[in-house]
């Protein structure tokens, strides 16, 4: 039988959450604020850990729900003074750079994909095909904006413009985030927020990580050779637990593998 004193101070617990995926894009398994969020709470409530360590494994996604993840960490973090510390797995792109950067301190592997900081948009035109096949795409609305980069019909240099304006206001907003998360870390180099990737060590030159680390390492080096670890993660409804919605499981599954596919991975 084991003895518990409670007078004995217990080691340092540093709660782990793993944030891995595309963010949301839609899939069961994308990463958004809500599903997020209890996991969360817990990971820096529950135990009172003197750290958070997230691992990030993430080619980026939605730039609202990466600010919203981002925000939820920092509020968390500020309210209960517990530093956060991320971990790069393969990569930590565009939104999941985001993440990272909501981080006090930023670790990866020699061998990690981070950067992208840009923002993109893609779709495709179908107009000549559908000319080919004699079929006539009719819309009507009432607001001349409101047809946008239609891909049924064919593109329309206004509508180019309006996006190309949407897309920057979203780049600078992603550009502040960084700028004032890494502040006097960051190089004095044009490249950072061109969208370009680099490897971590080449990233950690630019000031965008703190270094190359892994998790239980950094985290012994920092709180102790004894320190404990709790691990958080969001746990799959039942019914797709059963197999239920597989179609749908396997329609994300791809849209996720494509956005990992564009840093060959």
């Amino acid at each position: 039988m084991k003895l518990s004193l409670p007078f004995l101070k217990k080691p340092p617990l540093v709660a782990v959450v793993r944030l891995s995926g595309a963010i949301g894009v839609g899939g069961r398994g994308s990463l958004d604020d809500v599903s997020l969020a209890p996991v969360l709470e817990k990971a820096f409530r529950k135990g009172k850990p003197a750290a958070v360590a997230l691992q990030i494994n993430s080619p980026g996604g939605s730039p609202v729900q990466s600010s919203l993840i981002g925000a939820r960490l920092r509020r968390l973090s500020d309210e209960l003074s517990v530093p956060v510390y991320a971990f790069v797995e393969d990569v930590a792109a565009s939104g999941g750079y985001w993440l990272a950067a909501a981080a006090d301190e930023i670790w990866a592997d020699e061998s990690s994909i981070v950067g992208s900081i840009g923002v993109i948009s893609s779709g495709f035109g179908a107009h000549v095909f559908l000319a080919r096949q004699g079929v006539e795409r009719r819309v009507h609305t009432a607001g001349e904006s409101k047809s946008m980069l239609d891909p049924f019909s064919p593109e329309k240099p206004e509508d180019v413009a309006r996006l190309k304006a949407l897309l920057g206001d979203i780049h600078d907003v992603f550009k502040t985030h960084v700028q004032t998360r890494r502040g006097d870390k960051l190089a004095d180099d044009p490249s950072l927020f061109t969208g370009e990737i680099w490897l971590a060590r080449r990233a950690a030159d630019l000031g965008l990580i703190d270094g190359l680390g892994h998790l239980k390492p950094k985290m012994q080096e920092l709180f102790g050779a004894k320190v404990r670890f709790r691990e958080y993660g969001r746990k799959k409804p039942l019914l797709s637990r059963l197999g239920v919605r597989a179609a749908e499981e396997a329609m994300a599954a791809v849209e996720e593998r494509a956005s990992f596919a564009r840093f060959g991975l």
